[in-house]
């Protein structure tokens, strides 16, 4: 099994309350003064308190195109991703040296040069580092890269890998397109960046059992290990038109369907339960659930449908109150959370999940190490 030594998020400086962030955005979204009251209600039902953003607020006026907002996400997406990754190299005790395999996932700007060849440069990193740069997986980008990393290291047990998600959601912000899904994704929607530190079951960090807690670099409580048990991928048929994005002159429109919850409901239990009846575990035997904090809804549906307590999703509805939705960040900002503060015995499974274009949905078992 790998093993996860360090998670480390990291968001913009600049943070806002979320009735902040509704006054700028309205009249940017809707022109018509009759939508901003169903905006304002939209925005104060979406479980969000305060978001980061990676631009002062007032500059987003200015943003219309793809290619303004892609120099932003190029410019400010590789320095957080430089900052998320040299804090979880420093709470794993490692150097950029040592990283053998770097995937890098985003999908809110694109890069050629991809961000991992801009990571490497900053950081230092080895010319012959492996590199798996991945657009597309959405919000699941951070269960799924987790997963690849694992699959890679089952290959190279020996090994050092850097996950590295960076999404800037603020920046597809369409204006002038007062639709439900815009004005939805305009007050759920935030910025931020993490990296992981994986490394393979034959990697010292790795060979201690169990493997030693890891100090956050800020200081504070140690935050516990993790080893990858088992990965699953699910696509769901006929579903491609229900999550995603519409890609237009002015940038990345996003694609969201109302119906998105009662989707995971349909096919979600049956998915979680056969990850874990492989392992001869059931969804009551499981303590810790790290879950996408896709908005209140997304994370009822999880909640419901495999009646779990509000408590197993405490550390989501934090993550979403606290930044938002940070797409693919979101589940390792959750997963970051609950690593400083589970209190679940050692040894004991955990099982996360995320959501993506597809309609996807990826799984992650997990055994938490003690303190």
């Amino acid at each position: 099994m790998s093993c996860v030594v360090a998670v480390e998020p990291v968001l913009p400086e600049h943070e806002y309350a979320q009735g902040a962030i509704t006054d700028a955005v309205g009249p940017l979204v809707a022109r018509d003064p009759a939508r901003h009251g169903l905006l304002r209600r939209l925005h104060g039902s979406a479980g969000v308190g305060h978001r980061h953003l990676v631009l002062p607020l007032e500059e987003y006026a200015d943003l219309r195109s793809l290619g303004a907002t892609n120099e932003v996400f190029i410019r400010e997406g590789a320095a957080l991703a430089e900052r998320a990754s040299r804090r979880a190299l420093t709470a794993a005790g490692l150097e950029p040296g040592d990283v053998d395999h770097v995937f890098a996932t985003s999908v809110t700007g694109i890069a050629a040069p991809s961000l991992d060849v801009l990571l490497s440069e900053r950081l230092g990193l080895r010319s012959d580092v492996r590199r798996t740069p991945s657009f597309g997986l959405g919000c699941a980008g951070g269960a799924g890269g987790l997963a690849r990393v694992h699959d890679h290291l089952l290959g190279h047990p020996g090994d050092v890998a850097l996950l590295v998600s960076v999404e800037l959601c603020s920046l597809t912000l369409q204006h002038d397109d007062d639709s439900m899904a815009n004005m939805v994704a305009s007050g759920l929607f935030g910025d931020g960046a993490a990296a992981v530190v994986v490394v393979g079951e034959r990697h010292p960090l790795a060979r201690t059992s169990p493997a030693p807690a890891v100090r956050r670099p800020t200081g504070g409580r140690r935050r516990r290990t993790a080893r990858v048990v088992d990965t699953r991928s699910r696509l769901y048929p006929g579903t491609t038109g229900a999550l995603g994005w519409e890609v237009r002159d002015t940038g990345f429109a996003i694609v969201l369907s109302a119906g998105l919850p009662d989707l995971l409901c349909a096919h979600l239990p049956a998915d979680v339960k056969g990850l874990l009846a492989d392992h001869g575990l059931t969804p009551a035997e499981v303590p810790t659930w790290v879950v996408h904090a896709g908005g209140p809804r997304v994370i009822d549906a999880v909640r419901d449908s495999l009646e779990l307590p509000e408590a197993a999703v405490r550390e989501s509805r934090a993550s979403l109150a606290c930044a938002g939705n940070l797409s693919s960040s979101s589940v390792l900002d959750v997963l970051a959370r609950t690593l400083a503060r589970s209190d679940a015995a050692a040894g004991s499974p955990a099982v996360l999940m995320a959501f993506g274009p597809g309609v996807a949905c990826e799984l992650v078992l997990l055994r938490l190490e003690g303190r």
